[in-house]
């Protein structure tokens, strides 16, 4: 059963032809999901409770006739309400509706729900494929408006399975129990809050159909986590020092505009790297030297100090845009950083300064030979790459969605984008992305996003490869903020780094 990978919708559907041609029944596939839900209607269900089960005119509506069946079976009061007529019901979804033995109500009135101790929604799955509208909205929104725990089968009835986007309208629901993999549209906002807590379940498709989905879903897309990029992770021996662990080179704005480099240098160094450099103005230095120990000084006034800095090769990795000002001067130092053919980690003012230049800063990546890792949030990324393809056409449905969007603007920069937010997605050149959901919204304060530039910067430094660096980047500074939990301040991050590589290392 997938774990770490997701399945498109489209893959989904070749999972459920491959499994079938191999000789597993379609009714069986449903029969294998509706016990699952059942299971879940079991757990949620209090003692005595009734619960409704809403039926859509498809394979989702299948699988829900099954768990009603089953649910009476095992002793509870359960009632059935159809969308659509039982006539039209057809294949699988026809023959586990006449497994059913109690009545079948056709329409659900608007009194209907409030009655019942839980809500099973069956009525559509991930693969809807147009705006609910009509009656089917209609029902929706009185299921959110009745107030009852709802239980979603597959996805939450009007949730977009590839994109998470809210077609027209979409059931709120506590619990979703979904199969064989997650698709990304559990994970993408606001799908992600949609669906609560997730339940995955193996109905029995076989590995070989699993495998067919996963071909049908190249390149891949995954749950960001360490068995993405365990693999990658620097892990130091008995002969490692400061000097085998990269030196991180982090570029700092000037006097009273320290403070964000500094925090990007720190969550470098805790991370591992062996040395970190901040290069500042001369009149910044006295105001770093007062807050730093650990991490070194140099004067850097220009692109061309820049440049001699970076004669020393031991600076494997190269940091800018926290705190750095926008405008010619900062793109006249990416242009020197980019040149270095280095680990590059461009974030914040960096990106701003190139704002409508998306296809300059790729030029100066690609001519350099940089290893570059871009960090924007929501802002930076549609302004960089305002009026390219990587841009969203639109919003809701008529817009591109969040994946596509981030895999688009990495083959353009010819870096690997990590697209910020509670559904932080990171996409490679190749077309290779991630889903990241292992974060908190205690992450949403100043500074800590660079923290995370220091992070991914800090990796790189230590030989990572740019998508597993941003990767495992993402996934330990949300592991650092579910630690902490409230009151959580970006300083708090890198001194977290300590117990989140401790707890990386225990799984590992």
């Amino acid at each position: 059963m997938g774990q770490g990978r997701l399945l498109t919708v489209e893959a989904m559907r070749r999972v459920d032809e491959a499994a079938i041609a191999s000789g597993t029944p379609g009714i069986a596939l449903m029969r294998a999901a509706g016990a699952a839900v059942a299971g879940r209607v079991r757990a949620l269900l209090p003692a005595g409770g009734e619960v409704l089960v809403l039926c859509g005119p498809g394979n989702n509506g299948g699988d829900g006739f099954v768990a009603a069946r089953l649910a009476a079976e095992a002793g509870l009061s359960a009632e059935v309400r159809l969308l659509g007529r039982r006539e039209d019901l057809a294949g699988d979804a026809a023959l586990a509706a006449a497994e059913w033995r109690g009545a079948v109500t056709e329409g659900i009135g608007p009194d209907d729900i409030a009655r019942f101790d839980l809500v099973v929604d069956a009525l559509f799955g991930a693969g809807l494929s147009r705006d609910l509208d009509g009656e089917a909205r209609r029902l929706v929104e009185r299921v959110n408006a009745a107030g009852r725990p709802v239980l979603a089968v597959d996805v939450p009835s009007g949730l977009d399975g590839d994109t998470g986007a809210v077609r027209g309208a979409a059931v709120r629901a506590r619990e979703t129990v979904t199969f064989v993999a997650l698709k990304p549209g559990h994970l993408l906002q606001p799908g992600r809050a949609l669906c609560g807590a997730l339940h995955l379940a193996d109905i029995g498709a076989g590995e070989a159909a699993l495998a067919r989905g996963y071909a049908a879903c190249e390149p891949p897309l995954h749950r960001n986590g360490p068995e993405l990029w365990g693999a990658f992770f620097p892990r130091h021996g008995a002969d490692s020092h400061k000097y085998t662990r990269g030196h991180v080179l982090v570029l700092s704005g000037p006097a009273y505009r320290t403070g964000a480099a500094r925090l990007a240098a720190r969550g470098a160094l805790r991370v591992g790297a062996g040395l970190v450099t901040m290069a500042s103005p001369a009149s910044a230095l006295p105001e770093n030297a007062a807050h730093l120990t650990a991490i070194m000084l140099r004067p850097c006034e220009s692109a061309d100090d820049l440049e001699d800095l970076l004669v020393d090769e031991r600076l494997n990795a190269v940091l800018a845009g926290p705190g750095l000002g926008t405008g010619a001067p900062t793109r006249d130092l990416v242009a020197a950083a980019a040149g270095a053919g280095r680990g590059l980690v461009l974030d914040a003012d960096a990106l701003t300064s190139f704002k409508g230049e998306a296809a300059a800063l790729a030029r100066l990546i690609a001519e350099g030979g940089a290893q570059a890792v871009l960090t924007p949030h929501a802002g930076e990324f549609a302004r960089l790459f305002h009026g390219t393809p990587a841009a969203e056409s639109g919003s809701g449905q008529s817009g591109l969605g969040k994946v596509e969007r981030a895999r688009r603007a990495a083959a353009l920069a010819g870096a690997v984008i990590v697209l910020k937010g509670a559904d932080t997605v990171v996409a490679a050149p190749d077309g290779r992305a991630a889903i990241n959901d292992h974060g908190t919204p205690h992450l949403g304060t100043a500074g800590s996003g660079d923290v995370l530039a220091g992070l991914v910067a800090g990796l790189l430094a230590q030989g990572m490869p740019p998508f597993e660096a941003a990767a495992a980047a993402v996934w330990l500074h949300g592991d650092a903020g579910l630690r902490h939990g409230p009151g959580l301040i970006a300083e708090d991050l890198p001194d977290l780094m300590p117990r989140v590589l401790g707890a990386l290392e225990e799984r590992s």
